[in-house]
């Protein structure tokens, strides 16, 4: 197994699977003492910088020119705009349900890339494989949003996180059609100190609550940089480097799995034959995307 091509590639995918799925809870702990924007600010300068100085140290090639500019405006598309739409609609809403509103990202990410030039035509198995996942998702996750009174700010939040899926999905299609000779992980730390330096002005002048001493919110915060970014986002730049873009998509339907079953084996929640039909559902179409869905068309990077 170890000596597939894809091993690394797929190893990375079912890394953001799980870990992307503990960041909506980190996310609602971090919220009740940092506000959104320096959250996302604090989150990717600190750890892009990380990135960076490891990737000095090591003598990584970095992107110069036009194509770190273009890196580091993909890095905003996709982590500063998508994760501070998050954050906010995390005030409004629960993060359950905006689990649930996220996984509409494939639908952006695979008809973004239709419509690109050079995109991968789009193949009916393949719309039947996700529409088959989105329904598995609705599945799993609407018991506990129909319990949940979202009150008048339901429909603000899911235009807020429509807008980062696009941005996400369509700043990922941009960096994967970007030539780039650096590493995507180095490539990905870019994007992330891009991203933070991004929202700095709008931290340093915000105007709304101010930062309180939470420890459990710091220690959820710092869970983010080191899991959620470094090692998320990082997989998840390598494997959109090596795998379908429909295939990696299919993430957003995995990540309420692992929010359903921690909540379960931690908080013993509601975890009965409607979850577990839900799942079933999922996997159904994690298995015709994958089935269907031609091989990547670049080499695999290292």
């Amino acid at each position: 197994m170890r000596n597939h091509p894809l091993f690394k590639a797929y190893l990375a995918l079912l890394a953001i699977c799980f870990l992307w799925g503990t960041t909506y809870l980190a996310i609602r702990m971090s919220i009740e003492a940092i506000p959104p924007v320096m959250l996302v600010s604090g989150r990717f300068t600190s750890s892009g910088a990380l990135m960076l100085a490891v990737a000095l140290a090591i003598r990584a090639r970095l992107p110069r020119g036009r194509e770190l500019w273009g890196t580091a405006l993909n890095g905003v598309l996709i982590l500063g705009v998508g994760n501070t739409c998050l954050c906010i609609a995390e005030l409004w809403i629960p993060s359950g349900m905006a689990a649930l509103m996220i996984t509409i990202s494939p639908f952006w990410m695979v008809g973004l890339d239709a419509l690109m030039p050079n995109g991968s035509r789009l193949r009916m198995a393949t719309v039947t494989g996700i529409l088959v996942g989105g329904a598995g998702a609705v599945l799993l996750a609407a018991p506990q949003v129909m319990n949940v009174n979202a009150g008048q700010h339901l429909w603000p939040a899911f235009l807020l996180l429509q807008i980062a899926n696009f941005s996400w999905s369509f700043g990922s299609l941009r960096q994967l059609r970007l030539e780039t000779k650096a590493h995507p992980i180095v490539n990905g730390a870019v994007q992330q100190l891009a991203a933070g330096l991004a929202c700095l002005p709008f931290a340093l002048f915000h105007s709304g609550p101010p930062v309180v001493w939470q420890p459990r919110a710091f220690a959820a915060a710092l869970y983010l940089v080191i899991f959620g970014s470094i090692v998320g986002y990082s997989a998840y730049v390598y494997a959109l480097s090596n795998l379908p873009v429909a295939l990696v998509s299919l993430y957003n339907y995995v990540n309420p799995i692992v929010a359903v079953f921690l909540g379960w084996l931690f908080y013993r929640e509601s975890f009965g034959r409607i979850e577990m039909a839900g799942m079933a559902v999922i996997f159904l179409g994690v298995a015709i995307v994958k089935r269907y869905t031609p091989g990547p068309t670049a080499p695999e990077l290292d």
